[in-house]
């Protein structure tokens, strides 16, 4: 049995309503039926073995999926980049994941956000991770704050987890306040863990409802203001998935 089998088996025998799952033998069907196992599986304890088979599955799939260079990356202005890609395949120092207040990442099975896709190429121990950390702070995280942990199988040193502000209906001056306030925590914390390069991704504007135009226009001044006022950090690559996003960053950042 090779190590996508043993997972996607491994998986399916925790679980008693699974019984009597086929594994598909399409490959691309496999690491779907993984992906979604892993997205939907509690924080509960695992084996070593699944462990050590997991990490170097994933370790496999990182060198099929590629890894970009964040320090080959052209910058646009001073220590600022601009990339669009996946974070996940992104080598830097660290990566910022979209959060809910909950912290444990996606349990949609292959839902296309970022908390999905950076949970599930680094691996289970991630949101076991989040659950120690969030039990012991015993309560939801506020907005505007940020959790440090490593990347696991990622090619990014750390993940820096924040939830960003829910706009529902007009945007408010403390929707704005709260969304600074997050690339604040995230550039601090990154800061205090000697991280000398740091990814963002466009912080509340998927489900979250933060219009594009003006969450930019934070994010890009936000960095620029704390940069400015002397700091370790020499590079800060915004990433960005959409088309969209990507022509409003580059008009800013001309």
């Amino acid at each position: 049995m090779d190590k996508l089998t043993w997972l996607i088996d491994y998986l399916l025998r925790e679980e008693p309503q699974y019984a009597g799952t086929r594994i598909p033998e399409n490959v691309d069907e496999q690491r779907q039926l993984l992906r979604a196992l892993m997205n939907v599986r509690p924080p509960r304890p695992v084996s070593d073995e699944f462990l050590r088979i997991q990490d170097a599955y994933l370790q496999e799939r990182q060198l099929e999926r590629g890894v970009v260079e964040a320090s080959k990356l052209s910058t646009l202005d001073a220590r600022l980049s601009l990339w669009q890609g996946d974070i996940t395949t992104l080598k830097i120092d660290a990566i910022v994941n979209a959060c809910n207040s909950q912290m444990l990442g996606c349990f949609q099975p292959l839902h296309g956000c970022i908390d999905n896709f950076i949970h599930t190429y680094a691996g289970v121990q991630l949101r076991l991770k989040m659950h120690e950390l969030m039990q012991a702070q015993g309560h939801d995280e506020p907005t505007g704050q940020a959790k440090i942990t490593p990347g696991y199988n990622l090619p990014a040193s750390y993940i820096l987890h924040t939830v960003g502000p829910i706009v529902q209906g007009p945007l408010r001056p403390v929707h704005k306040a709260q969304l600074r306030a997050c690339y604040l925590a995230c550039l601090r914390l990154a800061e205090e863990n000697g991280c000398r390069s740091i990814a963002f991704c466009c912080l509340s504007t998927g489900v979250f409802g933060f219009p594009q135009q003006p969450a930019a226009e934070i994010a890009i001044q936000t960095v620029r203001d704390y940069l400015a006022a002397g700091s370790s950090i020499q590079h800060v690559v915004f990433n960005v998935f959409k088309d969209s996003d990507r022509e409003i960053y580059e008009a800013l950042l001309k």
